[in-house]
């Protein structure tokens, strides 16, 4: 369903270059609007509860703006909000972005010759109609050893302090020391395309409810 053949217009209520990138790569055009949400007033013991519930937080702080802005008047077509979340999942602890960077250091080292789960969450509301279809997926990153050079030089990037877990798969000095990935890499770099896919058109086709969520694992 490819923009140029849509009959909808997008919101994408991330600041992630990475969900960014990959929504393009699907084919869609689309507008970008962030939460700003306090995310760490938001708890759950489980992970794939977490992420639920911020994408959530994220779609209701959008909604809440949009009311106060002309994106939706003179709309004819459908409307979209897309929120997401992830986390890394670490010997059974749920980690977020490092708050600094000797956390970043612990969280890098600790996946060096081992692995991680991430788990990642997508809502698609339909601004329209009020549908609200969500879902989770999760993917398991195995990694070689990570030299401690190149643990400095991402902390000196800044990149650890931009993404959940603090490891950022796609980047050129971290990718040649991962080792294998079980499952969607696109759901750990934070938008699982058949995911949202799948949530887009039943966001479309569904008349309005609550959200219902789906493990896709």
């Amino acid at each position: 369903m490819a923009a140029a053949e849509s009959s909808f217009k997008i919101i994408l209520g991330s600041s992630s270059m990475a969900r960014q990138r990959i929504l393009a790569e699907m084919g869609y055009e689309f507008t970008i609007m962030t939460a700003d949400i306090d995310e760490k007033s938001i708890r759950k013991e489980k992970p794939e509860d977490l992420v639920t519930a911020l994408a959530e937080a994220k779609a209701i702080a959008i909604m809440a703006r949009l009311q106060h802005t002309d994106i939706l008047k003179n709309v004819a077509c459908p409307t979209l909000l897309i929120t997401a979340d992830t986390v890394v999942v670490y010997k059974g602890t749920i980690r977020e972005k490092p708050c600094n960077e000797d956390e970043a250091r612990e969280f890098i080292k600790g996946y060096s010759g081992g692995h991680a789960a991430v788990v990642g969450s997508v809502l698609v509301t339909n601004l329209n109609s009020g549908a609200s279809k969500g879902g989770w997926e999760s993917a398991e990153v195995y990694f070689h050893d990570i030299p401690n050079e190149v643990i400095d030089s991402l902390i000196d990037e800044g990149i650890p302090f931009k993404v959940a877990g603090g490891l950022m798969l796609e980047h050129p000095l971290t990718l040649p020391f991962v080792d294998a990935v079980i499952g969607a890499t696109d759901t750990v770099m934070g938008l699982s395309k058949s995911l949202t896919e799948k949530l887009i058109e039943e966001a479309l086709c569904q008349p309005g409810s609550s959200p219902r969520v789906q493990n896709m694992s």
